[in-house]
């Protein structure tokens, strides 16, 4: 086997590159979602380390000696960072010049042959699902005979190897958790709206909806929602109780962790028989019934991606949502004391300034407990990339989508909407949302409840105003370039 490192590679400061489809961006409070993309196949690996830079502020000096005794190198990238980790492949493979160097993500998946024909230093890129790719080049197998592999061969030439058959036997994989408790700090990461400490895993893949902008179900994971058994998730969740000291929640990052009901109410009796607090990703048309289940097995949270409070907007993104559901959806969770993470997005086809008032007005009705607003960033690979070269949104040749210090940047604009109309609609509704005196209300009530909380969020509106304060600079940057 060969001596293997996967690395998230030193980045901007509070650069979540790990978060594959969910904010490959800095974000408007500090937060770092587990490295479970690379975790996967570092369990795979015997005696493999994986190495987490961002979160734990280990820069590239601290990373270039970790390479000096390893066969392979194994990043995993994405699109806003992909020049940026060749910049750190390169450094390490001058450390080293026999390292292998590999890619893995959704940006390689979709553009294997410009990836490799654009950085040199690459090796091989492992296409789609990755894992026991990447198992089978540290195994030191012939690259020609491994499925899923784009590579470079001794003379140079460019080789694509046939697809890799989707992984249907997703108990086949090991178990994530025990590669966080051996290589990370799990205190260093936190999302805003979780508890601290938590943790993360997925306990399936792929994903039912179309939705057009959405990364990984359309270059990795796919559209057929292929699970773990329940027995399988169980078993990994005992073992996180039990080895993670402190533990106040764990999430389970599928990307729709309830397209499969009666599996999600399963899942929820057995977690509620373990006491462990959860949170989910869902979409808002979860039924009632499947919801109050869901409560009493020990849920806390839904992170719900609503998009927008538009109707045409989530046909033309193939939402495959109603509004009227969506608002059952919220008003049910209020009323069986299910917090709701709302996430947003504007510039989406169809957007207008009339439809950015539309869905702040619905997120102000609807009063998620949280919510956080994106910008519409059509990714290779997608429909909506695509989509968005042919009607003219989006000049590809000048592409940015975040900025020199990682804070995202509006790469769409329309005839009727500019860049900087929809840079500044996410400002108008963070404010609009946030400073009322309802929600003010509520937040200083839950911080004088809890101490812990109360600390909590003066950091957060700390950095909030100063996440601010940077979008107005990249803002004024890009009025000045318009």
């Amino acid at each position: 086997m060969m001596r293997t490192l996967f690395l998230q590679a030193p980045s901007f400061d509070g650069f979540d590159g790990g978060a594959g489809s969910r904010y490959q961006a800095k974000r408007e409070i500090k937060s770092f979602w587990f490295p479970t993309w690379l975790a996967q196949p570092a369990a795979l690996v015997e005696g493999s380390k994986l190495v987490d830079a961002p979160p734990h502020k280990q820069s590239l000096a601290d990373v270039v000696p970790m390479v000096r005794d390893k066969d392979l190198l194994v990043l995993h990238t994405s699109t806003p960072s992909f020049a940026s980790d060749v910049k750190v492949a390169e450094r390490l493979k001058a450390e080293n010049p026999s390292l292998k160097v590999g890619m893995i993500g959704a940006k390689v998946a979709v553009q294997a042959a410009e990836s490799l024909r654009d950085a040199p230093v690459i090796d091989f890129v492992a296409r789609n699902e990755f894992d026991f790719t990447v198992k089978e080049v540290a195994e030191g197998r012939d690259w020609g005979a491994i499925q899923g592999l784009s590579w470079r061969n001794p003379s140079g030439v460019l080789v694509h190897n046939p697809n890799r058959p989707v992984l249907e036997d997703m108990d086949s994989l090991p178990f994530v958790s025990p590669v966080y408790k051996r290589d990370l700090e799990y205190q260093k990461y936190f999302i805003g709206y979780l508890k601290h400490p938590y943790v993360s895993i997925y306990t399936g893949r792929g994903c039912k909806s179309r939705c057009t902008f959405c990364l990984w179900p359309q270059t990795v994971g796919g559209h057929r929602y292929r699970t773990r058994s329940v027995g399988n998730v169980i078993e990994e969740i005992r073992y996180i109780r039990d080895s993670f000291p402190g533990l106040k929640e764990i999430f389970f990052d599928d990307d729709t962790f309830t397209d499969d009901l009666p599996r999600a109410e399963a899942i929820a009796r057995e977690m509620g028989k373990l006491g462990v607090t959860w949170s989910c990703n869902a979409k808002a048309n979860v039924p009632r019934e499947t919801l109050k289940v869901l409560k009493d097995g020990g849920l806390r949270l839904l992170l719900v991606g609503y998009e927008s409070g538009n109707q045409q907007i989530l046909h033309n993104i193939k939402k495959g949502m109603r509004i009227e559901v969506a608002r059952q959806f919220t008003k049910d969770c209020h009323e069986l004391g299910i917090m709701i993470h709302g996430t947003f997005i504007l510039g989406l086809p169809g957007e207008t300034t009339e439809t950015i008032q539309e869905t702040i007005k619905f997120a102000i009705e609807t009063n998620p407990h949280t919510l956080q607003v994106s910008l519409a960033a059509p990714y290779p690979g997608t429909f909506l990339f695509d989509q968005a070269q042919k009607e003219g949104w989006l000049d590809t040749a000048h592409t940015e989508y975040v900025d020199a210090h990682g804070v995202q940047i509006a790469p769409l604009a329309y005839p009727h909407l500019s860049h900087t109309e929809i840079f500044d609609g996410v400002e108008s509704f963070y404010r609009k949302f946030y400073f009322r005196a309802p929600k003010i209300a509520s937040i200083c009530g839950e911080m004088i409840r809890d101490r812990q909380m109360l600390v909590r969020r003066l950091r957060e509106g700390v950095e909030f105003f100063h996440f601010l304060k940077e979008r107005k600079t990249v803002g004024d940057a890009q009025k000045a370039a318009a």
